[in-house]
């Protein structure tokens, strides 16, 4: 079978039917290309007898060319896909996948800002015309953990201040209501008034569109390195949510459920941060704390 026709049919399936995101598309693809390369180099073809073994000279394979776990696992995720697909398709009838065992893999623990760092943070814009703009972007990020990629969506039409929330696009265009506090709700409102943004979105860029994904990152890196913090970004605000949110007593299912994440398992990763809270706790209820 022509394995190039294989994966641009599954891709075509991903994208249209499952929704999968750019990032996502882009990373199974590529880790597929390197799967078919494999197989070519070998003079081995993509059949109803591909053993299960093969499929393990390629993992290792690709741990001697020092790949991740990370990308190992995410490798093993693309190709069981793919080969559902054809299974679905009636080309394949068994998944020489079905039984290899995916490595362990702990994510690494998320760098997060403490209190008084998000405190000094959200100081720092100050003096410039876009000053109001880019401590709104900071607040927002902190105050509702969004994704950049949400925060760059967001259209004026989706918060509603006086009710106090906001709509979320997050992945798969699922939309999820995000509460507002008080400073940010005071924030956006100041914002409005005296920017009065143009076109639908909360954050144009000069053409009325939508600003990218780099522009809020440079703008966080803009104040992050004047507290000497070269490693802040978007997504360590939306860390920084998490955490303090947990830190503050939070039970792990509505931060789950605050972030957008389909899989309560993706939320445990922040459970880390609250060992503190637990000692804390464990030494005050516990007979022998």
């Amino acid at each position: 079978m022509n394995l190039y026709h294989a994966l641009d049919s599954y891709i075509t399936y991903l994208t249209a039917e499952r929704g999968a995101s750019p990032h996502t598309i882009d990373a199974y693809n590529r880790d597929i290309i390197g799967f078919i390369k494999f197989l070519e180099d070998n003079g081995i073809s993509l059949s109803e007898k591909l053993e299960r073994s093969c499929i393990e000279i390629y993992l290792g394979h690709m741990r001697n060319l020092g790949k991740k776990t990370r990308s190992i696992v995410r490798s093993i995720s693309a190709l069981r896909g793919l080969f559902n697909f054809l299974i679905a398709d009636g080309v394949f009838t068994h998944n020489p996948l079905e039984d290899i065992e995916i490595p362990k893999y702990s994510p690494p623990i998320p760098e997060v800002l403490s209190e008084q760092e998000v405190l000094e943070l959200l100081r720092l814009p100050n003096g410039s015309k876009t000053s109001l703009r880019d401590r709104m972007i900071l607040e927002l990020l902190y105050a509702t953990g969004l994704r950049v990629s949400e925060l760059i969506k967001l259209r004026k039409s989706d918060i509603n201040l006086e009710a106090g929330f906001i709509i979320a696009s997050g992945k798969r265009s699922k939309e999820r209501v995000v509460p507002l506090n008080a400073y940010s709700k005071e924030t956006i409102r100041t914002y409005l008034k005296e920017e009065n943004p143009g076109g639908v979105y909360l954050l144009p860029n000069k053409q009325g569109g939508m600003l990218t994904r780099q522009a809020i990152w440079k703008i966080i890196r803009k104040y992050a390195t004047k507290m000497a913090k070269d490693h802040v970004s978007p997504h360590t605000m939306r860390h920084t949510f998490a955490t303090h949110l947990l830190e503050g007593g939070a039970d792990l299912r509505s931060v789950q459920i605050l972030l957008g994440h389909e899989d309560i398992s993706t939320t445990q990763i922040y459970t880390h941060v609250d060992s503190k809270r637990l000692r804390e706790i464990h030494k005050k209820h516990h007979p022998r704390g």
